[in-house]
C-alpha cells in the first residue's frame, strides 16, 4: 500500500487582538519569533510541501521566515476569521496530497515529533480515520491532521472564525492520540509568552 501524501499547513495570518498591539506572530520568544519556532518544526517535520498562510503583517511575517523552504499564500480575507485562513491554505497544497497537517503559528513548543507522530498514525490506520487529533488531560489540541479525501468539500463550506473543530465535534472516525503540554499550549497573550519562555 503506497504511503499517503501529507501536506502542513502553517496558519500565521490571524490577527491576534488578545496579544495588544504588537503583532503575536513576531513576538520574540528564545531569541526568535513566534512564527518561526512553527516553521522550523513544520520544516524539520516529513511532511511536504509546507504551506504558510499570511494575512495581517503580511510583510512581516514573511520577512521573519526569511530563508527557510516554504511556499506561501496570502489570505485577503483574514479578517473574517480561521476558517478563510484554513481554506486558503488547504487550497494551496497539491491536488495529489491525501491529508494535510494543520500547524499554529502561535503554538512554539510543537516541534517536529508531535508532526510526524500524526503522519504515522494516518499511515498506519485501517481505515482511514477522518482526523489524527493529539489529546492532553481529556481535550483536543493542536497540530491535527485532516483527511482531505473525507474533508476538503466540508473545509471549503467552512465560515467563520473557527478551524477544523466543527466539522470534528460529533464524527466517529477521528483518531485521538497521546497529546502533552506542547499541544495544549498556544500564546494568545503577553502573559502566556511570559509563561512559555520559563517553560
Amino acid at each position: 500500500m503506497p504511503m499517503p501524501e501529507i501536506g502542513i499547513v502553517l496558519l500565521a495570518a490571524g490577527l491576534g487582538t488578545r496579544f495588544g498591539s504588537q503583532p503575536k506572530m513576531l513576538a520574540p520568544l528564545d531569541g526568535k519569533p513566534l512564527v518561526r519556532h512553527a516553521a522550523e518544526a513544520a520544516l524539520a517535520a516529513r511532511p511536504r510541501p509546507v504551506v504558510v498562510v499570511l494575512g495581517a503583517h503580511a510583510d512581516a511575517v514573511r520577512a521573519a521566515l526569511a530563508g527557510l523552504d516554504l511556499a506561501f499564500v496570502e489570505n485577503l480575507d483574514f479578517h473574517v476569521g480561521l476558517s478563510t485562513s484554513l481554506r486558503a491554505g488547504v487550497a494551496a497544497l497539491p491536488g495529489s496530497c491525501d491529508a494535510a497537517v494543520v500547524v499554529l503559528g502561535d503554538m512554539p513548543r510543537i516541534a517536529e515529533v508531535h508532526i510526524d507522530r500524526l503522519a504515522e498514525s494516518f499511515a498506519n490506520a485501517s481505515p482511514a480515520p477522518a482526523a489524527v487529533v493529539p489529546v492532553q488531560d481529556g481535550r483536543r489540541g493542536n497540530p491535527v491532521l485532516l483527511n482531505l479525501r473525507m474533508l476538503a468539500d466540508e473545509i471549503t463550506r467552512l465560515t467563520g472564525d473557527h478551524g477544523a473543530g466543527p466539522l470534528l465535534r460529533d464524527r466517529p472516525d477521528i483518531l485521538e492520540i497521546p497529546g502533552d503540554p506542547a499541544t495544549a499550549l498556544d500564546i494568545d497573550t503577553p502573559d502566556a509568552l511570559r509563561d512559555a519562555d520559563y517553560a
